[in-house]
């Protein structure tokens, strides 16, 4: 089985599609806007002067090649009607799941192979299945651009797909890549990236196995209006050069509302990192432009796991959202499988950083060895430049099964996206374990769970709920139990009533708990924070959460 499909197969890939049901056909609730700030984008670069003439293909194929060409190539499709792109027929759009894992990329045929040192190599996805839509590979040397092209010679076809394609016949296309890089041994090299589904792409740090995703970017998602996937159409991967550590991939992103060009530069490490160039081109007024979207999957944990007859303690790719603003203030907002289709807002002014985090690492809380949801990487944007006013929206999917990818996180920006608009955005994308500091500023959420209010060994009130959140690290190391007096829990509720709240240290394990009993009317969207303050400062992170009472 391919790589990209480490657990869950095609069916996670599969998944992306159906359950779009849920963001188009319910409506969201509103959560609370939190700490001020936020981001609009750039201007994209200015109108080029390269003549249409100037980029037609040699008689090789090959074409002059630049950022810039590609910008300004997505501003004047931009001013083109949308034309929906053509798909495969024939075997192509015949393949079923079953077929399709049985084609892989010919390990002889990697590309880049050639190259002296090559710390980068590259293998395509066949096209077929849920993948109809043929992406165009190009193969960038210096200042020209070659197509890359790709036959059955280049794929092994096993068992039951044998014979279904003439030999040596060129394909019209692919439906995707990955790269490769000694990622966690000099003598190997790993699957670092693929790129593979609209806009859809995953990468790993150091010690990783794939879980969450990145898309190149999220329009309408969870809102009254039916949510459009802008699709990487063509894809420029510049020849790696001897023994260099990073390499540049270019991609050209159509739509009915817009078009883009991207270019991502990635550095493979302990947290691999790409830095991302987003120039959007708006055919149309979008009413939501999600920048730098995540996708991920949380179906339950601490706070849910009564809801499933599971032997495993947690199933999840990313168990939170952190958010740290500008002056280094962070919120964990704790995920949620909720009962309903959720949304949560988070205002901001020029954000450090947010992503969906992976913070549990023990193999115990998960006892899953196939899945192996203790190595899924955290993922984490950092804004480059100035994003202005807007917020980080966090959509969170009722689902029952760990296939489908329920979590999606993203940037809005203040201002609406209007037809014409050239907008620009660049961030940086770290990919890893990314632990918490244990030394930093901030005490950190190391676990928050939740259960039936009132007091254990006693009949209690059967409409409060108990939630129960650990911090740690930060100024909190050096604090005995004694210095209890001097620290106080600030915490805050909407659409509900705090019953009770307690604050204890436990030294043994390093945490100072704080619980509390909560109580709300049936159905209310209840928005909760906790923190931590003594001495006249902040001494942890605010804790988030949105719990919809049954």
């Amino acid at each position: 089985m391919d790589s990209l499909y480490p657990r869950r197969g095609g069916a996670m890939q599969q998944s992306r599609f159906c359950r779009r049901k849920f963001l188009t056909s319910a409506s969201a609730s509103v959560l609370l806007a939190m700490t001020a700030g936020s981001a609009f984008a750039q201007d994209a670069s200015s109108e080029g002067t390269q003549g249409e003439n100037d980029l037609m293909p040699a008689a090789d194929g090959s074409q002059p090649f630049s950022f810039d060409i590609l910008t300004d190539e997505m501003r004047r499709k931009a001013g083109e009607d949308y034309s929906e792109p053509e798909k495969v027929g024939g075997f192509l759009s015949d393949l079923n799941y079953d077929l399709y894992r049985l084609i892989r990329f010919n390990p002889s045929k990697t590309r880049f192979a050639d190259v002296e040192r090559t710390r980068f190599q590259l293998q395509a996805f066949h096209l077929g299945w849920l993948f109809a839509n043929p992406i165009t590979l190009m193969e960038v040397d210096g200042e020209r651009a070659r197509p890359m092209t790709f036959t059955t010679e280049d794929f092994l076809y096993q068992r039951e797909a044998q014979g279904k394609l003439p030999a040596e016949w060129e394909l019209p296309g692919v439906a995707g890549f990955r790269l490769h890089s000694p990622l966690n041994r000099p003598d190997i090299l790993d699957e670092l990236v693929a790129f593979q589904g609209a806009s859809y792409f995953r990468a790993l740090g150091r010690g990783s196995t794939y879980g969450l995703s990145a898309r190149g970017l999220a329009i309408n998602t969870g809102t009254s209006e039916p949510e459009e996937f802008p699709v990487f159409t063509k894809f420029y991967i510049e020849r790696p050069t001897p023994g260099g550590n990073t390499i540049n991939v270019y991609a050209l992103m159509d739509s009915p509302s817009l078009t883009g060009a991207y270019r991502f530069v990635i550095t493979p490490g302990e947290a691999t990192t790409m830095e991302v160039t987003a120039r959007l081109f708006l055919r149309s007024d979008v009413r939501e432009l999600g920048v730098a979207p995540l996708t991920s999957m949380y179906l339950y944990g601490e706070r849910n796991r009564d809801q499933f007859d599971d032997y495993r303690p947690r199933v999840h790719d990313s168990d939170g959202l952190m958010i740290e603003d500008r002056n280094g203030n962070c919120i964990w907002r704790a995920l949620s499988n909720p009962s309903r289709l959720a949304s949560s807002y988070f205002s901001e002014t020029a954000p450090k950083s947010f992503g969906l985090y992976q913070r549990e690492r023990d193999f115990d809380h998960y006892q899953d060895a196939s899945a192996n949801y203790q190595d899924r990487p955290s993922l984490k944007v950092e804004p480059l430049g100035d994003w202005g006013k807007g917020m980080v929206r966090l959509v969170e999917i009722p689902s029952d099964l760990e296939i489908n990818d329920n979590i999606v996180a993203f940037w809005i920006p203040e201002q609406d996206g209007k037809a014409g608009d050239a907008l620009e955005f660049s961030y940086r994308l770290s990919w890893g374990d990314l632990p918490p500091a244990e030394d930093g500023n901030l005490a950190y959420v190391v676990a928050s769970r939740a259960g039936t209010g009132g007091v254990s060994g006693v009949e209690n009130q059967a409409d409060t709920r108990k939630f129960v959140v650990d911090f740690r690290g930060g100024p909190l190391t050096s604090l005995p139990g004694s210095e209890s007096d001097h620290i106080r829990p600030v915490a805050t509720i909407v659409n509900g009533k705090i019953e009770h709240e307690t604050l204890t240290p436990i030294p043994e394990e390093g945490v100072w708990r704080f619980v509390m009993d909560v109580s709300a009317e049936s159905g209310a969207t209840v928005e909760l924070t906790a923190r931590l303050e003594g001495y006249e400062q902040k001494l942890s992170e605010t804790w988030a959460y949105q719990w919809i009472k049954p």
